[in-house]
C-alpha cells in the first residue's frame, strides 16, 4: 500500500473540478483498509472515500486521507430457482458489470445501463433509473464497519434503501463497502412503462432490447463525461403532496409526474428547470446541458465556487416558478474531507 501527498483528483471526478487531496491512497485488497484507517487515525486526518467521482462535488484543497476503492472482480455465487447471485468488487465499472450480467441472461439491472461510476458507490446513492433502483436487487453488501473496527454484511433490508438514499448516506463516515452481493433475476422482467423507454422498444420486448435502449436514450440525451464533464443527474426529481401537484396542473397540464407511496408524486426536475428557462443557459463556465436540462456541465475549468453559483442560480428560479425546490444529488465535502449538507438558496 503507497500512501502519497498532494495528488491531483481532477482525473479521478467526472465534473473535472481541480481537488488537490493531501494524503492519497488506492484500495485494492481488503485488507489495507484497516491499515489506511490506522493511518488517517495517526496522523489526525479524516477519510474520504473516492469511487468513480460521479457523484462528487470537491473542494480545490482536501487535507484529509483520500481512499480511492478499487477491489476488483466477480464472483458467481449460488442459484436458486429464481435468481442468480454475484458478489462484485466495489471497483468494478457499474455499466460494465450491467452489460455482463445481461450477457449472462440476468436480469433486473438493465434499466440502469450507462450510469456513470463503480459498483461500490451503487447501494450509496441506492442509484435508480427508468422505474428501476438498484436496492431491488441487492441481497446484502459487505462493509468494513468503522465503528466496531470489523468487516461485516449488511442485508438489503439494513441498508435502509429509499428513493436517492441508504444507510451508506445517513451515515457516511461508518462504513467502508467492499463488496455487493446482487440476486439478478433468471427470468426477465421487464420494466418498460417509465419515460419514452416503451415506445423506443417497439415490438421486441427482451431484456437485450430494453438494454439497447436504454442505452440509446441515455447517450441521446445525456452528455458523456469524456467530452463534457458531468456528474449526470444533478438534481433528485421533487416529491411533492398530491394537493400540490393538482394546484400546478391548472395552470402547468403537462408537468410529468409519477405517484408514489402515501399520496405523493414525483415530479420530472428537468421539465422544471426547462420550463424556468434553463434548458442549455450557462453562467460563464457552468451550465445546464443543451439537450438534457438536468445534466450540469463544466464546459472549461471551473471550480466548487462556479459550480454552486450555477445550481443556486437554478435552484431559485425553479422555486420562483413552481414553489419547488430542487436537492442536489452529488455529495459535497469540505476542505477536510467532510460532507455538507448542499446550503439553501435565498428565495
Amino acid at each position: 500500500m503507497n500512501i502519497l501527498t498532494q495528488v491531483q483528483l481532477k482525473a479521478f471526478n467526472t465534473l473535472r473540478l481541480e481537488a488537490v487531496a493531501s494524503h492519497y491512497v488506492q484500495i485494492h485488497h481488503v485488507e489495507e483498509i484497516a491499515v489506511a484507517l490506522e493511518y488517517a487515525t495517526q496522523q489526525q486526518l479524516n477519510v474520504l472515500i473516492l469511487s468513480g467521482g460521479s457523484n462528487v462535488l470537491l473542494p480545490r484543497e482536501i487535507n484529509a486521507l483520500v481512499m480511492h476503492m478499487q477491489i476488483m472482480g466477480v464472483e458467481t455465487l449460488h442459484t436458486t430457482e429464481q435468481y442468480q447471485f454475484f458478489r462484485v468488487g466495489a471497483g468494478q465499472t457499474w455499466h460494465d458489470f450491467v452489460l455482463w450480467s445481461t450477457a449472462q441472461q440476468c436480469y433486473g439491472l438493465q434499466n440502469l445501463a450507462l450510469i456513470p461510476g463503480l459498483v461500490g458507490a451503487a447501494p450509496v446513492q441506492n442509484i435508480g433509473a427508468y422505474g428501476v433502483e438498484v436496492g431491488e436487487f441487492i441481497d446484502y453488501v459487505e462493509v468494513y464497519d468503522r465503528e466496531q473496527k470489523h468487516f461485516t454484511q449488511l442485508s438489503a433490508a439494513d441498508c435502509n434503501f429509499a428513493y436517492r438514499d441508504s444507510i451508506f448516506k445517513q451515515h457516511p463516515q461508518r462504513y467502508v463497502i467492499c463488496y455487493v452481493v446482487f440476486k439478478l433475476l433468471k427470468q426477465a422482467e421487464l420494466k418498460i412503462n417509465y419515460g419514452d423507454l416503451r415506445q423506443a422498444m417497439g415490438e421486441e420486448l427482451t431484456a437485450e432490447n430494453l438494454q439497447q435502449q436504454v442505452i440509446h436514450i441515455r447517450q441521446s440525451k445525456l452528455p458523456d463525461p469524456k467530452q463534457f464533464a458531468n456528474v449526470g443527474s444533478f438534481f433528485k426529481n421533487p416529491i411533492i403532496s398530491a394537493q400540490q401537484l393538482q394546484y400546478l396542473l391548472k395552470e402547468y397540464p403537462q408537468i410529468p409526474h409519477y405517484p408514489q407511496a402515501h399520496g405523493q408524486v414525483k415530479v420530472a426536475a428537468g421539465w422544471l428547470i426547462e420550463q424556468a428557462g434553463w434548458k442549455g443557459k450557462r453562467l460563464d463556465q457552468v451550465g445546464m446541458f443543451a439537450k438534457q436540462a438536468l445534466v450540469l456541465v463544466n464546459y472549461a475549468d471551473a471550480d466548487l465556487y462556479d459550480v454552486q453559483q450555477t445550481y443556486q442560480a437554478v435552484q431559485h428560479d425553479v422555486y420562483q416558478k413552481f414553489a419547488i425546490s430542487l436537492q442536489p444529488e452529488p455529495v459535497l465535502f469540505d476542505s477536510q474531507g467532510v460532507i455538507q449538507a448542499h446550503t439553501g438558496v435565498s428565495i
